[in-house]
């Protein structure tokens, strides 16, 4: 089970489509210590489109 104070923890990313699909990933908070966003794909819309980091 990932602490909250791991280097490397789990974060939800969120579709910006507002189709409510979330995407879960882990990232390193020492490099990358704002919200992370990655472009994934969103199968409800069925595209690419980014994803932003939720807390």
């Amino acid at each position: 089970m990932a602490r909250a104070t791991d280097a490397r923890p789990l974060v939800e990313l969120r579709s910006t489509a507002g189709t409510g699909y979330t995407h879960v990933t882990r990232r390193n908070r020492r490099d990358d210590p704002d919200r992370l966003v990655l472009r994934t794909y969103d199968p409800v819309v069925r595209r690419h489109v980014d994803s932003r980091e939720e807390r």
